[in-house]
């Protein structure tokens, strides 16, 4: 028996305590100085995973696109350039590329994990606030996979979002291996989220900012700043070498602040506020679309992909002909950087007058319907680049029409094309104060500061009721309202009963193994004794693997393939058993009595449905993400 302690005088320790909290006159550096050394762990592991998935994107895209297809892409000043096209442009390979690209990516996804489905921002916030970021090992390779597939064909959506996921399964992924209590880990998620944008956005400040900032609508999840910012400051130091040694886009030297301008940024503020409810709109309008296309799910991605191809082909061929540039991208495709990059400095291809600014509308209004077939059916490309990208196309025509309406010289379309592409994004993610800063960093100047301030202002209290992440929380009181409840959710709510369900002895053979497998629903099947005691289980995937090996399989039995037990208790708090099947990396638990008798099994669905509180339905789980608010 250990001897007994003085009860102490001090408070326990309180999940929702800010990390550095004052603790008896002095900071708790045994938490936070943990948390800082893994931050900059993370910095460095996804800092330099990203930068390789972004060098990989790179070289996919090259050789689709440009070497295959005969297409070259519009580039901003920073991005890798890849050369001319060095074959004739060939429309008719572009009609079917997307769609390959995206259908074999919609599989992927379905198939093995369908968190990855979709641009990745609205998912990252999603698994922080429903999962406390826990995601699953397969999370990030896959979702790597699915966006070079999606990305490398055409698909008209950018890698941050896709990054931004990346990133937090990275760290939620080295949480587990550290060890670390559920408080720090979600704090790790964030700064995973920060690095991934910074590797690849190379913005250290802005993305930091943009973590802790997009995870609600009107709140900041302050106690992981510091560490995202650690994170996102050593994930650019990893990253940069891969780089363009540049910031992002080009623009004039310098941008004087005029005060007399200030009525009409705030009238371009009411301009992005038109154009962001109408991208909302045509996000909404595909997904409800594809939802009622023939096939399965996983081949909305394929039917968003066909129908980009089938706009984009004959619209690329016909307006580079009328541009004098044949087989090249106009920022329809891909992030759309090169478009913005145009809005904001012109191009020799792009008239003045008139005319450029009707350019630009065009081409804003064919991003617009592209992105959303792209991301709206699902299609693993991020909405981050192409709602900076429309931003920055209204922005500059904006600015070209109110210079030839005004006659007044001191206006540049270029300063309206940044501002707009802050304003645009800031409004529709609810991220204002990232947003500002990260379009700062972008051009590498902060002379804009003040226009940005007043014409995200406009628009952010005018689109306060729409969002482009539906996954989004109000503020940070409304996930700890939740929280209390949640202990109270047992894996029995969650459970469902064992008719149906098969179980194997250890010395089953893999022949009636493969076959009491095939068709059945399970993901886990349990190994018991004679005494029908629960000694092990098999994944489904081990299965699956042994079916792909005839000779091996000749030779196997359930006790070769049985893994350690991994189970549930009916009584235990749902929250547990999701913490222990997703270290597992399954997807379904059996759930065992005292005696180690299988009584009943637990899906990651069910128990994640209890938690927080929504329809356990297969229509409603049917949907990975919820769409935006409308």
């Amino acid at each position: 028996m250990s001897p007994s302690r003085p009860p102490s005088s001090e408070p326990p320790p309180s999940s929702s305590t800010p990390l550095g909290t004052l603790r008896t006159g002095v900071v708790d550096l045994r938490i936070l100085g943990r948390s800082l050394v893994h931050a900059l762990l993370v910095g460095a592991v996804v800092g330099a995973s990203c930068a390789v998935f972004a060098r990989a994107l790179d070289l996919v895209q090259d050789v689709l696109l440009r070497r295959l297809v005969g297409y070259e892409p519009l580039r901003a000043a920073g991005e890798v350039s890849w050369g001319a096209a060095t074959i004739a442009f060939r429309p008719w390979l572009l009609l079917l590329l997307p769609a390959l690209g995206a259908g074999a990516a919609g599989w992927l996804a379905w198939r093995f994990a369908p968190e990855v489905i979709g641009g990745g921002g609205d998912a990252s916030i999603d698994a922080f606030h429903r999962h406390d970021g826990l995601v699953r090992t397969r999370v990030p390779f896959l979702k790597a996979v699915a966006s070079l597939l999606t990305l490398g064909t055409g698909g008209a959506g950018g890698r941050e979002g896709p990054t931004m996921q990346i990133g937090g399964a990275l760290a939620s992924i080295l949480a587990r291996a550290m060890r670390v209590t559920p408080r720090e880990r979600r704090v790790l998620y964030v700064a995973g989220i920060a690095a991934g944008v910074s590797a690849v956005f190379r913005t250290p400040l802005g993305a930091a900012l943009f973590a802790t900032e997009v995870l609600y609508r009107d709140d900041f999840e302050s106690d992981a700043l510091v560490p995202a910012v650690l994170a996102s400051v050593v994930s650019y130091s990893v990253a940069i070498p891969f780089a363009e040694p540049s910031h992002l886009f080009a623009h004039a030297a310098t941008y004087p602040f005029i005060v007399g301008h200030l009525p009409f940024y705030g009238l371009l503020a009411l301009t992005e506020v038109v154009l962001g409810l109408a991208f909302l709109e045509g996000l909404a309008l595909v997904r409800a679309a594809s939802a009622r296309m023939p096939g399965p799910a996983w081949m909305r991605p394929g039917w968003g992909g066909l129908a980009l191809g089938l706009l984009c082909a004959p619209l690329l061929g016909m307006l580079g002909e009328r541009l004098g540039r044949p087989g090249a991208g106009l920022g329809i495709l891909g992030g759309g950087y090169g478009a913005a990059q145009v809005a904001i400095v012109g191009a020799d291809w792009l008239p003045s007058g008139w005319r450029g600014a009707e350019i630009l509308l065009v081409l804003c209004a064919l991003k617009l319907v592209a992105s959303s077939l792209t991301v709206g059916s699902g299609g693993s490309a991020g909405d981050f680049a192409p709602s900076l990208a429309l931003g920055g196309m209204l922005g500059g025509a904006f600015g070209r029409a109110l210079a030839l309406i005004t006659n007044d010289a001191r206006i540049d379309p270029g300063s309206f094309a940044l501002v707009g592409m802050g304003t645009l994004f800031g409004a529709i993610a609810h991220v204002p104060l990232s947003s500002m800063v990260l379009v700062c960093e972008l051009a590498g100047s902060y002379d804009l500061i003040v226009p940005l301030m007043f014409a995200e202002g406009i628009a952010f209290v005018m689109l306060r009721r729409r969002a482009l992440y539906g996954s989004q929380l109000p503020d940070r009181s409304a996930r700890e309202v939740a929280a209390p409840a949640q202990p109270g959710v047992r894996v029995r709510d969650a459970s469902v009963g064992t008719a149906g369900f098969v179980v194997f002895r250890a010395q089953t053979p893999a022949s009636t193994m493969l076959d009491a497998a095939q068709g059945a629903e399970q993901q886990v099947f349990p190994v018991l004794d004679e005494k029908d005691t629960l000694v092990g289980i098999v994944p489904a995937e081990a299965l699956r693997l042994l079916g792909t090996e005839p000779e091996l399989a000749a030779w196997v039995v359930a006790g070769d393939l049985r893994q350690e037990p991994v189970f549930a208790r009916p009584g235990e708090r749902a929250s547990d058993a999701l913490s222990r099947m997703v270290a597992a990396d399954l997807r379904q638990l059996p759930v065992a009595d005292e005696e180690g008798r299988v009584i009943a099994y637990v899906e990651e669905r069910a128990l994640v449905a209890r938690l927080v509180e929504v329809d356990p339905s297969p229509k409603s789980l049917s949907t990975p993400h919820p769409p935006p608010a409308r």
